[in-house]
Parts: C-alpha cells; sequence; structure tokens
C-alpha cells in the first residue's frame, strides 16, 4: 500500500494536567508485565514465557478504559485519518495502555496489525495506532520512537531512507497517529522514565 503520510502528528495537543492526570490515575492502578500480542492477565505468564517475551518487548503497562481519556484522544485519531489521506474504515477502539519504560526498558522491531476472533472485535484489524506522549522528551533519555518504512526488498535497506525517528513528538502532550501495519520500536531508556498512552482503532479487513 503506497501512502503519501507514514504517520500523522499533533506537537502539544493535549495539556500537561491531562498527562499528569493520566499519569497519576495509571500509577494508583494493577501493573502488568507487558508481552507481545494479547490482553492477558500475566499472573499464569511463567518466569520462561516472561524471559522469552522480553527479548522482543521489555516494559510494564496498565490498561485503562475510561471515557475521559477516550474523549480527549479519539478526535485527534479520526482528524489524523482524514489529514493523512488513509480515511481507514474504523469502528472500535481497544483499551488504551499506559506503558511505562524505565532503565533499560525497550519494544523492539514490530507492527501491531493483526486479526482479532473475540467478540465483539471478531474479524476485525487494528488499522490505526495512536501514541500520545505523557513524558516531556527532556525528562528521560533514549527512549526514541522510530519508524522503518518496510516498502523495500532487505538488500535494498538504507537507513537514511527507511529509518525515521520520530523527534516531532518529543514535548509533553504530543500525538503521533500512524496505521497499525507501519513497522515501529522503542529504543532503550537510558535515563529516568519515559511515559506514554498507547490506543488503536479496528476495523474491518483491508480489501
Amino acid at each position: 500500500m503506497n501512502l503519501e503520510n507514514n504517520y500523522w502528528y499533533f506537537k502539544s495537543a493535549l495539556t500537561p494536567r491531562f498527562c499528569d492526570d493520566v499519569i497519576q490515575h495509571a500509577l494508583n492502578k494493577k501493573e502488568y508485565v507487558a508481552k507481545v500480542g494479547g490482553f492477558k492477565d500475566t499472573k499464569n505468564f511463567s518466569d520462561a514465557q516472561i524471559k522469552t517475551s522480553q527479548r522482543k518487548r521489555k516494559s510494564n503497562v496498565v490498561w485503562l478504559d475510561e471515557q475521559w481519556i477516550y474523549k480527549e484522544v479519539q478526535p485527534y485519531v479520526v482528524e489524523a485519518n482524514v489529514k493523512a489521506g488513509w480515511n481507514f474504515q474504523t469502528d472500535w477502539s481497544q483499551t488504551c495502555q499506559f506503558t511505562k519504560y524505565k532503565l533499560g526498558q525497550y519494544y523492539d522491531w514490530h507492527c501491531d496489525e493483526f486479526p482479532f476472533t473475540e467478540n465483539p472485535n471478531k474479524n476485525k484489524i487494528r488499522k490505526l495506532s495512536m501514541t500520545c506522549q505523557l513524558t516531556d522528551g527532556s525528562e528521560y533519555t533514549g527512549g526514541e520512537l522510530e519508524f522503518d518504512f518496510r516498502d523495500y526488498e532487505p538488500p535494498m535497506r538504507n537507513e537514511l531512507h527507511h529509518l525515521k525517528q520520530c523527534k516531532e513528538i518529543l514535548p509533553k502532550g504530543s500525538i503521533i497517529v500512524f496505521p497499525s501495519f507501519m513497522w515501529h520500536r522503542v529504543k532503550p531508556v537510558t535515563k529516568g522514565t519515559r511515559y506514554s498512552l498507547v490506543m488503536w482503532n479496528l476495523g474491518n479487513r483491508f480489501v
């Protein structure tokens, strides 16, 4: 799929107060060890499974489904879908994920798109991914969000053209929206803690 825009961002879109409210609210809720794929509780996740998962992803998450959060972030996803020229059909938003990246934590290369079979999301896929920067970029080092535009044969890979570090969303309250099939990663945090809010919008499979 050829795209004119690989992502769309809104710099400092949300207020610092909103970001702080989300952080404080999330820090008072149950925290889980992040793993690759799925929303299941990690209480039955064995030490071996956690170790294997953390080769790809190491962070902590909290699930948030409060309407006051959706009310603030969802309009930006809708606006980005139009302004970027994607105009993807979507009709469902998943539970928001509050992610804590502490020292040495990361999420290696991945894409968010995969099918769902559980109701009410049967036969739907993630189409749009949203990340909101809850911590200002000056409060931590490392933790960079990067994209790899993989519309090329592997031997032709040139990081000058295919790798993009998204510096536009470093200010607190900034939002980025991108197609869920886009490859991306969060590099290891080397100082401080990075907090972010992630949401996915689902729709019918592409035809």
